[in-house]
């Protein structure tokens, strides 16, 4: 079977789109029956679908209908192994699917897809624009939203979500990226995604996972992180039982700071009085994390433990947080995600994980807000030396008092503010962190029976070589949402998707027949590998795209398709990643290449930030000028120790 990968088919991409809405948190609580209707979301000339594929119309101007918001209505799974289902939040956002073709988007009837009307040429004054609408603009535009601020959020594709979104082919609908959620829960405070989705009136209905991830390794070890701690550790001190002592001192210290941080109300750590007032009702937890946050988890492992295979499983856990080692990786890192997942464990979206975004959109526009797809912002516009507004490619123009950019600080500052000098800060940012790797993509669908009932829904898998876990193709990530979620995939099939590091240098430069064929060669090797888990994997395969980094770079909008920044050598912990201000009055910056780094529970960690720190800014929160100027100049100078 060809990989060719149609680019116009892959993320977001979809032949209809079912948007629901979340209603308003004083609408009585009530799902409404959901009566689909196509509606034309787009005015254009009738073009070729080169670009997008999935449409026979490329869109210009978005068409709009101001409507009140209802539910959509999703219809139930069932699944033998799943836990049972767990609802999250204070009303229903579920969404549904359809595959049936056609070049129109289809949307609840009473659902306005942009939220907005008249925008062509629209120059008034927003409280806060937000470009691109991943997981950390869109948490940061509803937080925004919530505090009663003006937001508009442009984003260049035809949905939202970004690395989060999700495509449907043939009867199947997968994610763009991670399938592992964090940060979904039902308690505690790191359950980032579920309060913003109910600051939003929003709820999604999740499955817990019964396992994070299983593992396997070099030596043929297996290791299988069970959503109980005391299962993980028990299986885990079977495999290294000369090593229990410091198993349980090593990940006792993770226990300590994710205690801390679960303890404390997360706001921006630039804003002086949250952070003074959380210093005084909690000191022993902010000082613990002042103690760790210039500390790596390698550090600390190597405190206790000295099996150097054991070392290398701690590296490889690591690698899942931050592709980076560990060694590289922050230890506050590494907590929050080794910790939450037994904590408040992994739970996946009904209907996919392109729901997450989706019902943040739905929600900020029914807190009056706006978005607008098909808004490719080329510029940011400085008046005076402060960011103004935007200026998309059709030459439109937006004003607002701040800018917020959820593109990579090497995208922002590079292109959307090319020409201008780089911020010192950014230079210093630069020095000390890279662009780390993208990723080579495969989606597939399968016959069901290639897979043992018993199988778990992520995989990470390096049988051969320790020393190849950093290298492009060394280590693979697998993930089958159909062995919790049935309804992503046509009857007795399952979706496999498939990713693994690789540079966008590797494709660069190479006819359209050599980069086709370079790509079916890599997904046949990775294929190969895997079929060592799953024999006759090959011969089941129904369906398979395959995307490089040079897909992600073009779909993502990502500079080289990279997935955020990696330390250029070992880094002092998190004390050189920069936060949300900038250095330009109005410009802030949101996402994996912000405080705390990457990861679904990490940019949504940044969203809730710096909506805090703008709401400040703009008056919407307490502040203090003399206190703020003093401790962004602190901040600042911290950075230089890195």
């Amino acid at each position: 079977m060809s990989s060719r990968l149609h680019n116009s088919q892959f993320f977001g991409l979809c032949n209809t789109v079912q948007l629901g809405t979340c209603r308003p948190r004083c609408q009585k609580h009530r799902i409404l029956s959901l009566q689909s209707t196509k509606i034309s979301v787009f005015t254009s000339d009738k073009l070729s679908s080169l670009l997008l594929g999935i449409y026979s119309t490329i869109p210009r101007t978005l068409e709009t209908t101001t409507v009140p918001s209802n539910l959509c209505k999703t219809s139930s799974l069932t699944n033998e192994k799943k836990l049972g289902k767990v609802k999250i939040g204070p009303c229903k956002a579920r969404m549904g699917f359809s595959s049936k073709p056609t070049s129109e988007l289809s949307v609840d009837k009473e659902m306005d897809i942009a939220g907005n009307e008249e925008m062509n040429r629209d120059r008034s004054q927003y409280d806060a624009i937000v470009i691109g609408s991943g997981i950390g603009g869109l948490v940061a535009a509803t937080q925004l939203a919530v505090k009663g601020a003006r937001v508009l959020v442009l984003e260049k594709y035809v949905i939202p979500g970004g690395s989060s979104g999700y495509y449907q082919k043939d009867g199947y609908t997968f994610d763009v990226g991670s399938s592992v959620m964090f940060g979904f829960s039902d308690k505690g405070n790191l359950n980032l995604i579920t309060q913003a989705l109910a600051a939003v009136g929003c709820e999604m209905e999740v499955i817990p996972d019964p396992t994070t991830v299983h593992f396997h390794l070099p030596n043929n070890l297996s290791v299988q992180v069970h959503r109980e701690y005391g299962d993980f550790i028990t299986e885990l001190t079977d495999k290294f039982p000369h090593e229990k002592e410091a198993i349980l001192k090593f990940y006792g210290e993770c226990w300590k700071i994710f205690n801390a941080l679960n303890s404390l109300e997360l706001k921006s750590l630039e804003e002086p009085i949250y952070l003074f007032g959380q210093f005084f009702q909690k000191p022993l937890e902010c000082l613990t994390l002042a103690y760790y946050l210039p500390q790596n988890a390698g550090d600390i492992a190597r405190k206790y433990i000295r099996d150097p295979e054991l070392l290398s499983f701690i590296d490889a856990e690591c690698f899942i947080v931050s592709t980076v080692n560990a060694l590289q990786t922050p230890m506050i890192n590494a907590s929050m995600v080794l910790c939450e997942r037994h904590f408040g464990g992994i739970n996946y979206p009904v209907g996919g994980v392109g729901g997450i975004a989706k019902s943040l959109a739905n929600g900020l526009v029914n807190q009056g807000s706006k978005i607008v797809y098909k808004a490719n912002v080329t510029s940011i516009i400085l008046e005076h030396g402060k960011a103004a507004g935007v200026r998309l490619s059709d030459g439109r123009e937006f004003l607002a008092k701040t800018i917020i950019s959820n593109a990579t600080r090497w995208d922002t500052f590079g292109k959307l503010l090319e020409g201008e000098n780089l911020p010192k800060d950014e230079e210093s940012f630069q020095k000390v962190y890279v662009k780390a790797p993208s990723f080579l993509s495969i989606h597939m669908g399968v016959k069901a029976e290639v897979l043992p009932p018993d199988t778990d829904c992520h995989h990470f898998v390096l049988e051969d070589d320790w020393a190849r876990l950093e290298d492009s193709y060394g280590s693979i990530f697998l993930s089958i949402p159909t062995v919790l979620d049935s309804s992503l995939a046509p009857e007795g099939r399952h979706i496999l998707h498939i990713f693994t590091t690789s540079s966008i240098e590797d494709w660069e430069g190479l006819p359209r027949k050599e980069y086709e064929a370079k790509k079916d060669r890599v997904a046949d090797e990775i294929i190969g590998r895997l079929e060592k888990l799953f024999p006759g994997l090959r011969s089941s395969i129904d369906f398979m795209e395959v995307g490089s980094p040079k897909t992600h770079r073009r779909f993502l909008a990502r500079d080289n398709g990279t997935y955020g920044p990696m330390p250029r050598r070992t880094p002092k912990g998190l004390l050189g990643m920069p936060f949300n201000t900038t250095s330009i009055d109005g410009l802030y910056c949101v996402g994996d290449s912000c405080f705390p780094g990457q990861g679904v529970i990490a940019v949504a960690f940044s969203g809730v930030m710096c909506a805090h720190r703008v709401a400040a800014d703009i008056g919407l929160e307490r502040r203090s000028p003399l206190l703020d100027a003093a401790l962004l100049r602190l901040l600042s100078w911290l950075r230089t120790l890195a």
